[in-house]
């Protein structure tokens, strides 16, 4: 059995959209009866419309508060270790859906693959653009890119190894760990993903992305609703994986540079500039502590 993992704030029409395509895809295999589990990480205390989703199929666990896209999933992954800790978990974005025979390929990339630690789809969005082909990382220079294509490698072969995988989909296989995985607290939002890939990619595990597996996409229909903040956390976040994955060298220079060019660009592009900085803020009264 496949657990799936997202995390909820504020999306329950959105995550019912994500479990319709989930009880889709199991009718339309040969797996149709086949018990399946989701779990739902409350973020948001007070929507009591999740609560509606309940089933013997999907659990509600609730947050205390906001506690960001890791901590969640590490609710939602602690649980499913408790239960079966040999299991395949798909953590999944609320505002993704799943397309058709996805559990059995998912099913059968494991049986064949098992080597296989962390595991990223191709992720297209509803205009059938891709989103997320790859992650790369080049930590001389602190570049963290997303490729925006499909490789013709990935195009032909099972999988591909890589440096990162999008946490937009991503498949944990568990009997890999010797104890249950978890994101980095020090994370709210953003880059979290990337740290967890690279934390377990130095321990020995394989990072693999596969196009026989794919999720489509809203792309920013959560965290688009308030743009500063995104950006704010996501400068804040991309400062404190450089921290932890590069130099400090390229650490200082990344910072004044985000910092030198959030300055002139204030008057340009205020909003944007005055987020960029006060992610730089956050970042500063976490070196002062």
């Amino acid at each position: 059995m496949i657990y799936w993992i997202t995390v909820n704030y504020y999306s329950t029409e959105l995550i019912q959209r994500l479990i319709d395509s989930i009880v889709e895809t199991l009718h339309a295999t040969s797996l149709q009866g086949i018990n399946y589990q989701v779990i739902i990480i409350n973020n948001s205390t007070d929507d009591v419309s999740i609560h509606q989703l309940k089933s013997p199929s999907i659990l509600v666990l609730n947050a205390a508060e906001n506690i960001g896209f890791g901590r969640a999933c590490n609710l939602g992954l602690n649980w499913v270790y408790q239960q079966n800790d040999q299991a395949i978990v798909w953590l999944i974005n609320p505002d993704a859906i799943v397309p058709k025979n996805s559990l059995t390929k998912a099913t059968q990339f494991f049986e064949q693959n098992s080597h296989i630690s962390l595991l990223g789809t191709v992720v297209y969005n509803f205009q059938n653009e891709v989103e997320f082909g790859g992650g790369e990382f080049i930590p001389e220079t602190g570049k963290i890119a997303e490729l925006k294509i499909i490789s013709k490698e990935l195009q032909t072969q099972s999988y591909v190894l890589v440096d990162w995988v999008s946490g937009c989909s991503l498949l944990i296989n568990l009997k890999n760990f010797k104890y249950c995985p978890q994101f980095d607290q020090d994370y709210f939002l953003y880059y979290e993903d990337f740290d967890f890939c690279r934390r377990y990619a130095q321990q020995g595990h394989l990072i693999a992305l596969t196009h026989q597996l794919q999720v489509i996409h809203q792309s920013s229909s959560i965290t688009g609703k308030n743009p500063s903040l995104k950006i704010q956390q996501s400068i804040y976040s991309y400062l404190l994986t450089l921290e932890k994955h590069t130099s400090k060298q390229v650490l200082l220079y990344r910072l004044f540079r985000i910092t030198v060019v959030a300055i002139f660009s204030l008057v340009k592009d205020p909003k944007v500039s005055l987020s960029k900085l006060k992610g730089v803020c956050l970042y500063w009264k976490r070196l002062v502590k």
